[in-house]
């Protein structure tokens, strides 16, 4: 039986590193770092097969953060592991930091995968899961990606070659709050009936609600059930997830929170960990 309250709790503290990576930056990407933490609480605490005091250990899991500027988030989350001391979320986008706006796996412990141009880490991810098939080792590989990310011609190169080289040991996480940086998806560039797109391409679908430990368990349980197909798991979030004043509005996109708005992002999480 899984704790949902230890979870719960997990992702309150990481959305309060998150505000407190891209405060002392006073730079970074708040709204989809704070809409991916429960996708993320529940790969890295309960689903992958990982281990903070061996990074490269040769069987894990592999996690591929395709959208690279909620590094935010996978930071927090690294930093709540123990893959390095927390206090050097304090140095996020710093000189000489090694958390920079986007992940660097030569310098960040944990981090599988470089990515920053939008597209590029779901084709990485895909090759990553070849590379598990050709050598028939027992790691599957997890990633995340925008829905406006999805806008790219490259998703969709990755989408083919995914399905036809049957990459079952592949799970992508859609992160589908509804907005990018220039305002709602749908206006910038509508992607449509995006379930319908991944079937049409030979993917194992799945919509969840991506805020639920719930949901996302049982899609993670129906991809390592599937055979012969990538999963595609759409999640409906909701950008800025947690801090009222910062939900379901674009500017929040890359915008940092001044110390009186951090002040109260922060107040309102510690509140909510109270009740």
């Amino acid at each position: 039986m899984r704790d949902h309250k230890r979870l719960q709790s997990i992702a309150l503290n990481l959305r309060k590193d998150i505000l407190t990576e891209v405060f002392s930056a006073s730079s970074g990407h708040p709204g989809g770092s704070l809409s991916i933490v429960e996708i993320l609480t529940s790969l890295y605490y309960d689903e992958m097969n990982i281990d903070p005091a061996n990074p490269q250990m040769e069987d894990r899991d592999r996690f591929v953060l395709s959208k690279g500027h909620a590094c935010p988030a996978l930071y927090a989350v690294l930093a709540e592991k123990g893959y390095f001391p927390k206090e050097e979320l304090k140095n996020f986008r710093q000189i000489d930091s090694i958390l920079q706006g986007h992940p660097d796996m030569k310098k960040v412990p944990g981090v599988d995968m470089s990515t920053g141009s939008l597209g590029q880490g779901l084709s990485v991810a895909c090759g990553i899961a070849m590379s598990s098939k050709m050598y028939s080792s027992p790691w599957n590989v997890y990633a995340i990606v925008g829905d406006g990310e999805v806008q790219e011609g490259i998703i969709w190169e990755a989408a083919m070659s995914a399905a036809n080289y049957k990459l079952d040991n592949l799970a992508v996480f859609l992160d589908s709050n509804g907005l990018q940086i220039d305002g709602k998806v749908e206006d910038v560039m509508d992607i449509g009936h995006i379930n319908d797109k991944f079937k049409s391409f030979g993917w194992n679908v799945i919509e969840i609600d991506g805020h639920d430990f719930d949901q996302i368990f049982a899609a993670l349980d129906m991809f390592k059930e599937t055979v012969g197909k990538p999963t595609m798991i759409i999640a409906k979030t909701v950008k800025g997830k947690g801090v009222s004043f910062m939900e379901n509005l674009a500017k929040w996109h890359g915008s940092a929170p001044n110390e009186e708005q951090y002040n109260e992002a922060i107040k309102e999480l510690e509140v909510e960990v109270d009740e």
